[in-house]
Formats: C-alpha cells, structure tokens, sequence
C-alpha cells in the first residue's frame, strides 16, 4: 500500500471548500493508502501566533478532520511539533538547501511583501521543513492544491540532492491534485477561490458557520441575470460554482442536477441548495462538538502522536547516520 501525507496549518475554521477540496477527498481514499494527516503547528508560528488561539486552532483543526468522516483506525492524525523529528529533519534539509532556492518560492515572495517590521526567518526556511514532513514518511502520494505545488517540486530536488550526497533513503514523492470539483469558488466573487481570509464575509461558508447563517449566504449567492441552471464556467461562474457544491455535497451528477432544475429557476435551486447545506452542516457540526467535548479527541492524538514518531525516528536515524551526525552505535 502507498503512503499518503497531507499536512493543514492550523489557522482558523476551513471553509466549505476546503472540507471539498481536500478532508472529503481524504475520506474517500483513506481505504487507498497508509495515511498520516498532520496539523502543522510549527509552520504556523513562522508568522506571529497567539498562544491560546494557536492550541485552540490545534485542537479543533484534530476534530473537523475526525467530524469529515476520517477513521482514526485507518488513519494516523497527529500534531507536527509531537513528533519531535519533524524539526530535527527539517533542519538537516535546510542544511542542503540554498538561499536562492528558497527565496524563489511564490510563498515566501507573496508573504514576505510589504512586511514591516522584517521578515521571520522561519518564511524562508518553511519549505525544507515541509519537505522533512513529507520525506520522513516514505510518502508516495502528497495530495496538494496548485499553490503548493512548487514546494513539492523542492520537496523532491532536495530528496534527490540527500540521496545523491549522502545516501538513497528518500522516496521521491508525487503530486495528486484534487479532482474536478476540488476548486470551490466565492459565493460572492465566483471567478476567485472561496477563502477564509475573504474580507466579505459572504463569501465562504465556514464548517462552523450557524446552519442559519449558512442558508443566508447560498440564497445570496451571485449567479446572473439568465435565469438558467445549467454548467458553464466560463459565462456562468456564479450558477456553475453552486451546481458543483451542490453535486459533491450529494453526490449528485451535475447533468442530474440540470435536468432537474431546467424549468425552476434560480429561487427554487438556491432554497433547494440551502436545504442540502443546512442539513450537511449540521450532521458535521454535531460530530465536531462531540469530539472536542471527549477526551476520545485527546487519545487519538496521543496514539497518532506515537504511531507517526515510531516512523520518523527510523527515517530520522537512518538521515543521521547518512550525514555522519552523533556517535556511530552498534
């Protein structure tokens, strides 16, 4: 069976498209892979954190992937900074990484932008630490949206450099992108990607958003003035980005999904829509509560916790004594 990584930062409640793009899809291959979903907390601090807020974060981010379905006997979900390797790893890779490698990644040039007050050094060296996540795994498979896509590319150059130097140990990991569906877009701006971090509000819908709340912002949302319910991306961005929540929140064919509305309009499809959502977002909220109230959250993660060091620290010793570091032990 082939490994899969993902990791999520834990900086605030996902969005329905994240949950479509990314946590329903780990449902639906988890009986596909041996899997470790990290929350990685110590990529977070490489901006400033609020102590409360970050372990808060932490934490809930550990319940909403437990509330999308994911089965803590199939999978291995745990906390980045508990699994000590990850920092050890990540600063051996940076060790073979170069200045200018790193200051060309798309992230750090976006992040590091107009900054006031200097620039962390933790956004310079967030990729080799995302690449000892993925390496000390085994990973075969890293399930990633097209903004990430050039750290995995760095990922496998410095895979290949640690091999070639010192030994090969490294499995060299493969992109999956998300599948058709896998990019919701605004409610509000149907041509940009549907984020947390949206000035409007209006714009995305939060896993933890009230079902009321959620009903308000479906029958807001923007299609256009034809009145059709039909698919097209191009012309109607508004319409086709709700026929596609609408079909993966169902699994509903969008062809189904036309032919039911063709005659009804947009009223009758938005209320329908709201329905569908409202009932969604209560079944998973009601999962979510459950977890953070039980300590069946925390025994999770301590065994995920566990589970991925025994791994790490194969890998870890195996980097080690690749690169001549501690005493040579029989």
């Amino acid at each position: 069976m082939k490994t899969l990584f993902s990791g999520i930062q834990p900086s605030g409640i996902p969005t329905i498209g994240n949950y479509i793009g990314a946590l329903k899809q780990f449902v639906e291959i988890q009986n596909d892979y041996e899997c470790y979903f990290c929350i990685v907390d110590q990529h977070a601090i490489t901006v400033p954190q609020d102590k409360m807020t970050l372990r808060k974060n932490t934490r809930s981010l550990a319940a909403l992937y437990l509330a999308s379905g994911l089965n803590p006997e199939k999978i291995t979900l745990f906390i980045q900074s508990e699994v000590p390797a990850h920092a050890q790893a990540g600063w051996m890779l940076t060790s073979i990484s170069t200045i200018g490698e790193l200051e060309r990644m798309t992230q750090f040039k976006d992040k590091a932008k107009n900054r006031k007050e200097g620039i962390p050094a933790g956004l310079l060296t967030y990729p080799p630490l995302m690449a000892a996540d993925i390496l000390l795994y085994g990973t075969d498979i890293v399930p990633v949206g097209e903004d990430q896509k050039q750290h995995i590319e760095l990922t496998r150059d410095l895979a290949i450099r640690f091999n070639q130097r010192y030994n090969d140990i490294f499995t060299l990991p493969e992109v999956q992108m998300p599948k058709v569906g896998g990019r919701v877009m605004s409610l509000q701006e149907p041509t940009k990607k549907m984020s947390k971090s949206d000035d409007n509000t209006k714009g995305f819908i939060s896993l933890l958003d009230p079902p009321a709340t959620v009903a308000k912002k479906i029958k807001s949302a923007v299609t256009d003035s034809e009145g059709t319910v039909k698919y097209d991306k191009e012309n109607k961005p508004g319409v086709s980005n709700l026929l596609t929540i609408y079909s993966i929140i169902t699994n509903t064919p969008i062809e189904t999904l036309e032919d039911r509305y063709q005659d009804q309009g947009y009223g009758t499809f938005k209320s329908d829509l709201a329905d569908v959502m409202v009932d969604f977002i209560t079944q998973f909220q009601e999962s979510y509560n459950y977890y953070m109230a039980s300590d069946e959250l925390d025994v999770i993660l301590d065994r995920g916790a566990e589970k991925a060091a025994i791994q790490a620290n194969k890998m870890l010793k195996k980097m080690e004594n690749a690169m001549g570091l501690g005493r040579k032990r029989k």
